[in-house]
């Protein structure tokens, strides 16, 4: 697919590039956290990663029809397949419920990363990076990552959004993935309005507490919704946004620095987080503390 003469591939790319070093400019010049291990040593992981899941998808797309949620909207299209082929929209409502309705469906897919012990095995490894910066956005497990586009490509065949749909929610969702994830200092009452439409990085960086029963609310990437809908919701951790610890509580070290490490964690037998044993439930707490009232 093209856009004015531009593959959407290359105008995705150029934008998640703008946005990485706006945030890493952001990061350095207001940043919300010090860092644990730092930049020198993390950075070089993580953008690994993300470098090798690039290289993966590329090879995949190679043996067979291009892997690519976008590529499998342009099909159906074509093909008339799909809820919102049936159904006579106009193109910019169209646009904004396929929008709405794939980030919904994305934010079930990250709770249930949470909640299957095999899905969690490769998500742990994004939550294992002991430091939450706008690299952290991208360090997802190669293998998490081709699950988590078959799984798109899926929706796209159910729902059959138009293209350009698909292409706006993708870069949607990497750029709030990428500012969600960033360790800049918002505003108190900046934070407080943005909230009530877009996950903040306030918001988000709850989720990577190494306190269970913190990292399992806040599932949005995009939408803030969804989490308060749910009753998963959390305002802010109880050892504050200065004082909480990053991570995985097995994993206070430097090995999530490492990219071998990152990549063969999913298939250790020894995390102990991995089995994801049921929280003390004396521990949690009540429903008012959990939706922020």
């Amino acid at each position: 697919m093209t856009i004015a003469g531009v593959s959407e591939g290359t105008i995705r790319f150029t934008v998640f590039l703008v946005l990485l070093i706006a945030f890493a400019a952001f990061e350095w010049w207001r940043p919300r956290r010090s860092l644990t291990i730092g930049r020198g040593r993390r950075w070089p992981t993580n953008l690994g990663i993300a470098g090798i899941s690039t290289l993966l998808m590329r090879g995949l797309g190679s043996l067979a029809v291009p892997i690519a949620a976008v590529a499998t909207a342009v099909a159906c299209e074509r093909a008339g397949i799909g809820l919102f082929n049936l159904l006579a929209l106009p193109v910019w409502l169209e646009v904004i419920a396929a929008m709405i309705v794939l980030d919904l469906a994305i934010w079930f897919q990250h709770w249930a990363s949470h909640h299957v012990p095999v899905l969690w095995r490769l998500h742990a490894m994004h939550h294992a990076d002991r430091d939450f910066d706008v690299t952290t956005a991208v360090r997802f497990h190669p293998v998490e990552i081709a699950l988590s586009m078959v799984y798109k490509m899926l929706l796209v065949v159910l729902l059959g959004p138009a293209a350009l749909a698909v292409v706006l929610f993708e870069m949607v969702l990497n750029g709030c993935s990428l500012f969600n994830h960033a360790n800049i200092a918002l505003p108190g009452p900046v934070d407080r309005v943005l909230r009530w439409l877009l996950v903040t990085p306030d918001m988000h960086r709850i989720h990577h507490s190494v306190i269970r029963r913190e990292h399992d609310t806040n599932f949005g990437f995009n939408l803030s919704w969804w989490d308060r809908l749910f009753g998963t919701y959390t305002e802010s951790p109880e050892a504050g946004q200065l004082g909480m610890t990053i991570g995985l509580a097995e994993h206070q070290d430097a090995a999530p620095a490492r990219l071998g490490w990152s990549l063969a964690s999913p298939f250790r037998r020894t995390n102990r987080e991995t089995t994801r044993p049921a929280p003390d439930q004396s521990n949690l707490p009540n429903q008012n503390n959990l939706n922020g009232k």
